[in-house]
């Protein structure tokens, strides 16, 4: 497995390994501990737990708290939070405090955010670069945490890169927060959009949408959904609408975090339906917008068991974040990820749509995404079972530098680089011959063997940082002079500098 990067790539030697004691306390639902559902078999077990002697109970509880205090900050408040979740069950007076959180326990499980792999990560500026030497930045870089039954979740982690291309990563401490979920605004175009993904054009549809605004609350809509039941009479099918109505809404929502937590602690788990099996690969980018506004976008992949789309996650702060879906011929498959700022007034991102080529596509409001333009296709021998990127577009001043992923023989991930115009992205200017990294022996082998693989680099003075997963099974690190790098691609192919 030739590598080009060997001379440009230096691998650092951290190894981010994935924690099983990185746990959180999730609701448990006996008999639909599968996928979510199955008959519940919550009332018997209310009824056994408010059957036992308070002195059984007093003792049960305390071991829990004894127990399991250690591993969550939280408890109390979370087994208060799981009793109120089930409470709708209870007949009779209501139980003492004590047999509340009892209860809430019997409906609580942990679960190791990271028993199977850490992988797949991507690196951008922390919001907060106080207290750091200089020439030293801070970084956010988010990583995929696969659990117990391969199911995965967005983590973080922190860390320092110095004016050297030095590193240092932050210990990400022993507790984990899963946050709060609130219910946002939605917007009518994405609605229309998904809907009419799903076959839901009718008059029922259009009856809903044109009575809501261009945004519009969680309210709003059961007031529209509602105002559509009182005609039934002249309206067919009005509880399909509904359902469909109800099943975009629960796939997009809000996440908020204590403000006590560090940004290392906090998970982002997969909620909604269209996430059900996983939220995977997120793509983090921070999105400089024309009257200089900063927001942090990821584009990631949601998996419901049969299909995979991309979904949008959207932060100020890494503390509350907005999840949405996409829609349009472009927002389909995996590996969606958005360019830093709008180029002509248009958000812009890239594509692979078709499961082996990358494109180019562009959007007014970065949620509707139109035709793609290919941009690149598997030509050589690394790159010829599919083509995708590794991350965002990183600005230069000799253009869009872009990481790519091609597979290969024996299904070998590497990684590669590609040059695009700044000014029209759909036009390539240069494209690394041959990779800029392919697994090394020491990172052959884990859950997928033969992959390296990065959902986004971050550039800082001469150094690009590229965090990449090793075999679906943990984190590396590698630093590039970014000089040396486009020098390379000019070299290989043409591209005169413009640099000063």
């Amino acid at each position: 497995m030739a590598d080009a990067g060997a001379t440009l790539v230096t691998r650092t030697p951290h190894r981010l390994r994935p924690d099983p004691r990185r746990v959180v306390a999730r609701l448990f639902l006996p008999g639909q501990e599968m996928l979510g559902y199955g008959q519940s078999r919550a009332a018997g077990v209310i009824e056994r737990i408010l059957a036992l002697p308070d002195e059984e109970v007093a003792s049960a509880l305390d071991d829990v708290l004894t127990g399991f205090g250690g591993r969550h900050r939280r408890l109390r408040a979370t087994l208060e939070d799981h009793f109120e979740l089930v409470a709708h069950r209870l007949a009779g007076p209501p139980p003492s405090p004590e047999r509340r959180l009892l209860i809430g326990a019997y409906f609580t499980n942990e679960y190791s955010v990271e028993a199977a792999a850490l992988c797949n990560p991507s690196a951008v500026l922390h919001p907060d670069q106080a207290g750091l030497a200089p020439g030293e930045a801070r970084f956010v870089m988010s990583v995929r945490a696969v659990g117990e039954g391969h199911v995965s979740s967005i983590g973080f982690r922190t860390g320092v890169i110095g004016d050297g291309g030095e590193v240092r990563v932050d210990d990400p401490g022993s507790f984990l927060e899963t946050g709060r979920h609130l219910p946002g605004l939605y917007e009518r175009n994405l609605f229309r959009g998904k809907l009419a993904e799903i076959g839901a054009q009718g008059e029922n549809t259009a009856f809903v949408l044109d009575s809501l605004a261009h945004q519009f609350t969680p309210d709003q809509l059961e007031r529209a959904l509602a105002d559509l039941g009182d005609q039934i009479l002249t309206h067919s099918d009005v509880g399909e609408t509904v359902e469909q109505f109800r099943s975009v809404a629960l796939c997009n929502y809000d996440v908020e975090f204590p403000p006590d937590s560090s940004i290392a602690e906090r998970v982002i788990l997969p909620v909604a339906p269209s996430e059900s099996h996983g939220m995977e690969d997120a793509r983090f980018v921070r999105f400089t917008d024309d009257d200089g506004t900063v927001t942090y976008y990821a584009t990631y992949t949601a998996f419901d068991g049969v299909h995979v789309a991309p979904q949008l996650l959207e932060t100020a702060d890494f503390r509350r974040f907005r999840i949405t879906q996409l829609t349009g011929p472009a927002a389909t498959n995996k590996g969606l990820a958005l360019f830093p700022r709008r180029i002509a007034g248009r958000y812009v991102g890239l594509s692979r749509w078709d499961r082996e080529r990358n494109s180019v596509v562009y959007s007014p409001g970065g949620r509707t995404w139109g035709s793609a333009t290919t941009i690149q296709s598997p030509e050589r021998a690394w790159e010829l079972l599919q083509l995708g990127n590794c991350g965002s577009p990183i600005e230069t001043p000799e253009g869009w530098l872009v990481l790519t992923h091609g597979v290969g023989p024996m299904r070998v991930y590497s990684i590669g680089a590609v040059l695009l115009d700044l000014d029209n992205p759909a036009r390539m200017l240069a494209a690394l011959s041959a990779p800029l990294m392919v697994p090394d022996e020491s990172e052959r082998d884990g859950y997928v063997p033969n992959v390296v693989y990065s959902c986004g680099a971050l550039l800082h003075r001469d150094w690009l940082m590229i965090p990449y997963g090793i075999s679906d099974a943990t984190v590396g690190i590698a630093v590039v002079g970014i000089g040396e790098l486009l020098d390379r691609l000019r070299s290989l192919h043409g591209v005169s500098s413009s640099a000063g």
